[in-house]
């Protein structure tokens, strides 16, 4: 393993360890902010970081491009978060946090419905996904009173739903041979952008005198900073340097670094229930990365995918809403 691959790696864990313990922020400062605030403040916040780091334009090559950046910051930056911070409003931050972690299924759904040329879901992948829906149905089921709160559980199913297709918009994003900032602030600016007209139907409030309070200061600092600004692009350059797939596995480390540090900081109950839920959960995810092999590829246009062995791979064109084909990887896992 070469330098640049560890630095790869490290970034990939630094961003992943602290998107994990982002629900928790977002339910503390949820005491004094509504979801919508939150997201404003953080990806403003974000934006102006990103700006006084690289203040270099982006110029896009063709409006097909700008309408991808368009796309990712709606889907990745305003609709997700908004979900995401809505669904803590309704059940714990654990509950969450796991049920996010599903997002490589639909990510796999979405790229076989959706795209013209897919691979084929295997055995494996049904089974493992089923096992995870089982997974989260006992998380949902929380408390002694074995209680479902079907909306904040729900809104976290369409969170999930919805990275999915940013993770579509991006992969195609980093091909573009942007910068990593460049292309992150240009995402932010679109996100901010659809997040204004909901200010006018919601009840936001500047309310800066909120921010006297510490806490609430420095965990909205700790979102726009770190976990906006920073990670954002700690993440794109991890996939730049090990690649989509290689990346993303990180993202099973999410529901336990979330549920550890929620029932730690947060003291949320960790109940029977929620232990069983987050086993079957990581279970089903790593069942469906079961590999038998899937053969060689040897009409790929992309370098990632020559000589190598990939199993379950799903290979999908992107012609059907991006400007030329490209053949890419969507599954979250390599050998």
């Amino acid at each position: 393993m070469n330098q640049n691959s560890i630095k790869g790696h490290l970034a990939a864990l630094i961003t992943i360890s602290i998107w994990a313990t982002t629900y928790i922020s977002t339910k503390i400062l949820l005491e004094a902010f509504r979801p919508i605030e939150i997201l404003v403040f953080r990806f403003i916040m974000g934006y102006f970081v990103l700006l006084l780091v690289c203040p270099k334009k982006l110029k896009t090559k063709s409006a097909k491009q700008e309408i991808t950046f368009m796309a990712a910051g709606f889907c990745g930056i305003c609709l997700y978060y908004l979900l995401e911070n809505i669904a803590l409003t309704y059940t714990m931050a654990s509950n969450v946090g796991v049920i996010i972690s599903i997002a490589p299924f639909f990510t796999a759904v979405l790229a076989h419905f959706l795209i013209k040329r897919e691979g084929k879901i295997t055995k494996f992948f049904v089974i493992g996904f089923v096992v995870a829906m089982m997974g989260i149905g006992f998380i949902s089921f929380n408390g002694a009173k074995m209680e479902i709160n079907p909306i904040g559980d729900l809104l976290a199913v369409l969170a999930a739903i919805v990275w999915a297709l940013y993770s579509l918009l991006t992969r195609k994003i980093s091909e573009y041979g942007y910068s990593v900032i460049l292309s992150t602030r240009r995402t932010f600016f679109y996100g901010i952008l659809f997040m204004l007209p909901t200010l006018f139907w919601t009840d936001f409030t500047w309310g800066f005198e909120r921010f006297s309070n510490m806490i609430y200061l420095y965990n909205l600092i700790y979102l726009g900073v770190g976990a906006s600004a920073l990670c954002f692009v700690t993440w794109n350059f991890a996939v730049k340097v090990l690649g989509a797939v290689k990346t993303s596995v990180y993202i099973y480390l999410v529901p336990v670094i979330t549920v550890v540090t929620s029932s730690i900081i947060l003291n949320e109950k960790l109940t029977v229930l929620s232990v069983i839920g987050t086993i079957l959960t990581m279970s089903g995810l790593f069942l469906s990365e079961y590999k038998k092999g899937c053969g060689n590829n040897n009409n790929s246009d992309d370098d990632e995918l020559n000589d190598e062995y990939y199993s379950g791979c799903y290979i999908i064109d992107t012609n059907v809403f991006l400007d030329k084909p490209d053949i890419f990887l969507v599954r979250l896992h390599d050998i």
